[in-house]
């Protein structure tokens, strides 16, 4: 189960970071914007970081993409069989 989480934490990260040069936007920037530190969003992106909703909300509206975009990119990267019950 491990490896399950640890492999849908690089995928919110390849994403997070991808939004975020697309924008143009540096860490310390988008951070500020939405409220969150710089050392929470770089560890987001580093996939070390397992966010609550709420931060994941934030993230989604500082990279300017719906929740749902975000969530269906992270679904549709991970394997169909995907699953954290054993």
């Amino acid at each position: 189960m491990q490896g399950n989480k640890e492999h849908l934490q690089q995928v919110l990260s390849n994403l997070v970071v991808k939004y975020r040069k697309v924008q143009n936007k540096s860490i310390s920037s988008i951070s500020n914007e939405i409220g969150i530190s710089k050392s929470i969003w770089s560890d987001l992106e580093k996939g070390i970081k397992d966010p609550q909703l709420s931060t994941l909300w934030k993230v989604a509206e500082g990279l300017n993409i719906p929740l749902s975009k975000l969530i269906a990119e992270i679904e549709y990267q991970l394997p169909n069989n995907f699953s954290f019950i054993e």
